[in-house]
């Protein structure tokens, strides 16, 4: 969730990014620079922008460090730990995903606590308000204009009044609260450090609180999603802050690798907090959310996720004796259809395939439409403040008198003596609203508008009911669901993609239900439920977690078959059209997430002539003098450097005076070396007792030193400092004759954050390292810049 909310993406376009690139050149450029003056002045074809869209502002992107730094301290680390310790990191890693659960679970219930209570009070006096208006009641007092505006100006100013809360937080007090939170949390996944990310939990609820309780067409599973990884990082850490103190116990999990592996079972639980779909929030992390994945941390999501359903199921059975105020069987999203029989034949494959079909028509127009919003928001949202506010209580007067005059539009229904119901009724979630209606008649388009998206969608997923709403009422409600999904993701406020996809989708299902007639024998609510799956299949471009979610709302297995087709079906039209929405975000946004596929004309080009695009890499000897160690610090921004020894005695067969690449080096672990005055008066190498002595691995797991905070004296710029014991002796290296495709795919799956080049033929004299390959050099866009005649150049198939 970001800054300023989505509609701060289009601010990170590509055009932004080459602007923000060439002014970033002319100073240096991180990860491919050198510390020489003539060499910062080069002519670089390659270059990449650290840049992207965190919040409001353009911050500077690094990349996490997920491989395993196997250099000495680690391997003795590793070989001395005993059978208490290893069991210990294997229960504590259990634990924190058992809290993780725990939390996001009460805490998802707090927020439909209050937004039940919140939306349902607010409702129930809208609905008394309304009841001045009736038909008899204006009959008698037509020129009484002041009631009959009474109940529009409470819904307006109490959806204002929530608006301002969630947008005043959000612009204010927490900018990284604002918008979904998904591709940011994916990003990270994928190996993108995004900074404050994490640590506006309590801001997150209450702004969620507001922005869902204002009736705004938006959902509380991209805030939870958010809100169940700031979680997990700050019991991964102990601290929002990653620069104050850690607990102790925390230790072993001061690495990027495990905190990785709790964040993903966050954003897991996160899901199944909003859907009560356990198996579908696993599916969800592994399919859409997670790059890097094993059996153990499946193991893990799913026990978080079951304790999340354990403790929303102990809640429902205590809040369904009614101590919870409104909140009670419809307070959590369930849209249970297991009491109707599923039937279908041969030729309902004909309606059901045309549902896909629109489903992903739909969803890649929908995606296009979204953003090209998100890019006009862009340029309100950068006169400041005052008017990424006002944008969002603009949009909240809009959506409240929306919801409360349409329903004029529509004509009042009889009521059906058969159905066992009250009808009209005036509760909070009834199916029969009387609104403007008199005794016994009930306005259908109010009964789904004036109400909680949560409930709309109940009741439109409605099964049985083929004469409650009329396709006028339906036509209307899914274009003005349409508009407002539209103009209200962008805002500052918390917000899900999830749900306004979803009312989408069951109005134009339902609709296509009513049009099929008795063409078909599936009932009107499940081609509403169909059509939700399709419309988020086309947007979201999944499948199997998407299948299973709809499956646990529904509760009903007999939709799998049919459910699968529509999936299928949408998602292959709308990859025709477009990216999925989340990819959209993250390419508006500039965050440089590597695609598990690369493009087709990447194996037309080698590493080597990626290398060769760059400046020369900048190596360090194993063991090197300190004011070489300073000044290449102090003029790069290198986070890695390669360590070659000279003079090595080579194997048979290679020429004398060899140069042996002894591993890898981390930028923070020279710091600490230097913050330790781990200097020695000769050039010689050190015993490894000395190095014990000196360094834990518990410290060489920071992160954060920088060069700027290092005092050396003139006196210590003449010594030494022995790098073998730091240095990572096994990183991943490459032949200068891989494909860049291939070396996309290493890099990815394996979680690299540096990927080394070595020459294909070893000489005397020649550098052991071609190059080093980073995140940024293997972006798409980036390449094109350097090779725009790739662009045009046939690939080698699909990849």
């Amino acid at each position: 969730m970001e800054e300023e909310d989505s509609s701060q993406m289009a601010k990170a376009t590509p055009a932004y990014m080459e602007e923000a690139q060439s002014n970033e050149e002319e100073e240096r450029d991180p990860e491919s620079n050198s510390p020489h003056q003539s060499l910062l002045k080069r002519n670089r074809t390659l270059s990449s922008s650290p840049l992207a869209l965190v919040g409001a502002k353009v911050s500077h992107i690094e990349s996490l460090d997920y491989e395993i730094n196997e250099n000495d301290i680690f391997k003795h680390d590793w070989r001395s730990r005993s059978k208490e310790q290893v069991l210990q990191y294997i229960f504590l890693k259990w634990t924190l995903a058992c809290l993780v659960g725990l939390l996001t679970g009460l805490i998802a219930t707090l927020i439909n606590l209050a937004v039940e209570n919140i939306a349902g009070y607010k409702l129930l006096a809208v609905n008394f308000k309304s009841k001045v208006n009736s038909y008899f009641y204006l009959k008698q007092y037509w020129d009484d204009d002041d009631r009959y505006l009474t109940g529009l100006a409470y819904l307006t100013g109490a959806n204002f009044v929530l608006t301002s809360i969630a947008a005043v937080l959000c612009v204010c007090f927490a900018p990284t609260a604002a918008g979904p939170g998904i591709p940011e949390i994916k990003a990270y996944l994928n190996g993108v450090d995004t900074p404050n990310m994490f640590g506006a939990t309590t801001l997150i609820i209450i702004g969620s609180i507001g922005a869902v309780s204002a009736g705004l067409d938006l959902g509380k599973e991209g805030p939870l999603v958010h809100i169940g990884s700031c979680i997990a990082s700050l019991l991964g850490q102990g601290s929002p802050d990653n620069n104050s103190k850690k607990w102790r116990w925390l230790r072993y999990f001061n690495n990027d690798r495990d905190r990785r592996d709790l964040i993903t079972c966050g954003a897991s639980s996160g899901v199944c907090a909003a859907f009560r779909a356990p198996v579908g929030g696993v599916l969800f992390a592994l399919e859409e959310v997670a790059t890097w994945w094993r059996s153990a941390l499946l193991w893990r999501t799913f026990f978080s996720t079951a304790v999340v359903v354990v403790v929303l199921r102990a809640f429902i059975e205590i809040c369904n004796s009614g101590k919870c105020g409104l909140f009670g069987r419809g307070g959590l999203i369930m849209f249970d259809v297991s009491n109707v029989t599923v039937r279908y034949h041969v030729m309902d494959v004909i309606p059901v395939t045309v549902i896909g079909i629109i489903g992903g028509l739909l969803g890649s127009l929908y995606n296009y439409l979204l953003h090209k919003v998100l890019r006009f928001y862009n340029l309100i949202n950068q006169k400041g403040r005052m008017h990424k506010l006002l944008l969002s209580l603009t949009v909240s007067l809009f959506t409240s008198v929306c919801l409360y005059c349409l329903p004029f539009l529509a004509k009042c229904q009889p009521c059906d003596p058969n159905i066992p119901e009250t009808c009209p009724t005036s509760g909070r979630s009834s199916s029969f609203k009387q609104f403007n209606c008199p005794n016994g008649y009930y306005n259908d388009l109010a009964t789904i508008l004036l109400t909680t998206n949560d409930d709309a969608v109940r009741k439109i997923f409605s099964s049985n009911t083929l004469n409650v709403f009329q396709p006028m009422s339906l036509l209307i409600f899914f274009a003005l669901y349409c508009i407002l999904g539209l103009f209200t993701f962008g805002i500052a406020v918390p917000s899900g993609l999830f749900l306004p996809i979803i009312l989408i989708g069951s109005a134009y299902g339902r609709l296509l239900g009513m049009a099929m007639g008795s063409y078909s024998t599936i009932d009107q609510g499940l081609y509403a439920v169909l059509g939700a799956a399709s419309l988020m299949a086309g947007s979201m471009r999944m499948t199997v977690s998407l299948c299973v979610i709809f499956l646990e709302l529904t509760n009903n297995l007999l939709l799998l078959p049919i459910t699968m087709i529509v999936l299928l079906i949408a998602k292959t039209v709308g990859d025709g059209f477009n990216p999925s929405i989340y990819k959209i975000i993250l390419e508006l946004k500039g965050l440089p997430f590597l695609d598990a596929h690369p493009e087709p004309w990447m194996r037309n080009i080698t590493v080597g002539e990626l290398a060769d695009a760059k400046p020369p890499v900048v190596t360090l000897n194993g063991v090197e003098k300190v004011s070489r160690i300073v000044d290449v610090l102090r003029n790069t921004t290198h986070n890695a450097f390669p360590v070659v020894d000279d003079g090595v005695v080579p194997p048979t067969g290679l020429a004398l005076g060899a140069t042996e690449i002894h591993g890898l080096i981390l930028r923070a672990h020279i710091v600490q070396a230097l913050k330790k005055k781990f200097f020695l008066p000769e050039k010689r190498r050190t015993e490894e007792w000395e190095v014990r002595e000196k360094f834990t691995w518990v410290e060489l797991a920071e992160r954060e030193g920088k060069i700027e905070e290092v005092a050396v004296t003139s006196d210590e710029m003449k010594k030494y400092i022995d790098l073998h014991p730091l240095t990572n002796t096994t990183p991943y290296t490459v032949m200068e004759s891989m494909s860049v495709a291939k070396a996309l795919v290493l890099f990815r799956q394996v979680g690299l954050r540096h990927m080394l080049i070595v020459p294909k033929y070893e000489a005397a004299g020649a550098s052991p390292v071609v190059g080093i390959l980073t995140r940024q050099d293997l972006r798409a866009y980036n390449i094109l810049s350097a090779f725009p005649h790739l662009a045009t150049s046939k690939g080698g198939g699909t990849n």
